[in-house]
């Protein structure tokens, strides 16, 4: 279906990241999946194509308001190649977001001029060893010393993603006990990744998303300066749901652009394939899956871009962003499962893409919020 979400501002974007992969990342990229992480310098680059600005105030050395629709654009040109940036959807577009809302004016003059030329990179730490969905149980304590200056940072946490590559880890942490509400306490401290106690263990060794590290790190007495609180003491919590919209909607856009493309990789298999003497793609079998996967992932991408819309508008609502993380992410997973079945024994092998974006999908009915988690917000909205 014809598309109505973009400009020619976005289009023209859209050409400069696809040469740009095609020339820095496509030709490096199973080196990058072998060593589990993307290298540093990458993100050097993508600021010089002012990809690290988004949203960041002028006078930070940042590109000012802008439209989210540029970040989608990246996401369906690195997907459109079945490649990856690493963690840069996570820095810019899930950590940055914190840091434009809650720091202070001395915090943004320190961090966001970094983050705008690339020279900084974000990870979050909120994951721990037993807490997932359940913010609430985080064990991780920053207690406050006695003469008030700085926290002490401790505890350990799991599934972080782009840590190495980071400078900058924003921590969920606990900094006073509970109240009636189990929620109250927590805060939000940005830590740098190169301070005395900051620890890396276990570059997690995972399904999918090879080329993004995901780590284990812990904590041990690290001093962290009161002017790193980021927001008010305590009221972490309710800062962690204010860019969940945002995210949902991001894993909306890979979700579906990612099927997007495993329609063309089979659609490229099919015809060159032959079976019986016959094209695959002759085959009334073959056409009739490619037609179902190509109208299921039509519907997610119309849900898509309305919420593209939305959220320039400021309209995404959590329950809207709930319903296009649902729905595409698990179209995306029946869609890429039905093109690698397409490809018989070559969909398993890894030297076709389609194996990739098979084994990097399946995450995203659980990162985000799992897609039960979806199911339980868009039934609340429903008033159930």
């Amino acid at each position: 279906m014809k598309r109505t979400v973009y400009n020619a501002d976005h289009e023209a974007f859209r050409e400069t990241i696809r040469t740009f992969i095609a020339k820095e990342v496509t030709p490096h990229y199973p080196e990058w999946e072998k060593a589990n992480q993307v290298p540093r310098e990458l993100f050097n680059k993508l600021a010089e194509l002012g990809a690290t600005s988004f949203d960041i105030p002028e006078e930070y050395g940042g590109a000012g308001p802008t439209s989210f629709k540029f970040q989608a654009v990246m996401q369906e040109e690195v997907n459109r190649a079945a490649v990856a940036f690493g963690h840069y959807t996570v820095s810019i577009g899930i950590v940055l977001p914190y840091l434009l809302r809650l720091a202070d004016a001395e915090q943004r003059q320190r961090w966001l001029p970094g983050v705008a030329s690339g020279e900084t990179m974000l990870c979050i730490a909120m994951t721990e060893p037993g807490t997932g969905s359940d913010l609430a149980g985080i064990k991780t304590t920053a207690t406050l010393s006695e003469d008030g200056t700085h926290y002490i940072l401790n505890g350990a946490k799991t599934f972080i993603t782009g840590a190495r590559n980071s400078e900058l880890c924003v921590v969920v942490a606990r900094t006073s006990a509970p109240n009636e509400d189990r929620r109250f306490g927590l805060s939000l401290l940005v830590v740098p990744t190169d301070s005395p106690g900051f620890e890396f263990g276990r570059k997690l060794d995972k399904i999918g998303m090879k080329a993004s590290d995901t780590n284990e790190i812990s904590f041990t007495d690290i001093k962290v300066p009161v002017e790193n609180l980021l927001g008010k003491q305590d009221q972490g919590f309710s800062y962690l749901g204010q860019n969940l919209p945002r995210e949902r909607l991001s894993i909306g856009v890979g979700q579906t652009s990612m099927a997007v493309a495993a329609i063309e990789f089979a659609k490229d298999y099919v015809q060159g394939r032959h079976v019986f003497g016959k094209p695959v793609a002759s085959f009334q079998n073959t056409k009739f899956v490619l037609a179902e996967c190509e109208t299921e992932v039509s519907a997610a991408q119309a849900l898509v871009d309305k919420g593209l819309e939305l959220d320039d508008t400021g309209e995404l609502t959590a329950a809207d962003a709930a319903r296009i993380k649902l729905f595409c992410t698990e179209t995306a997973g029946r869609v890429i499962d039905k093109c690698l079945q397409l490809h018989g024994g070559y969909g398993y092998i890894l030297e076709y893409p389609i194996a990739r974006l098979y084994a990097d999908t399946r995450v995203s009915r659980i990162y985000g919020g799992t897609s039960e988690v979806m199911k339980t917000i868009v039934a609340k909205d429903m008033g159930l």
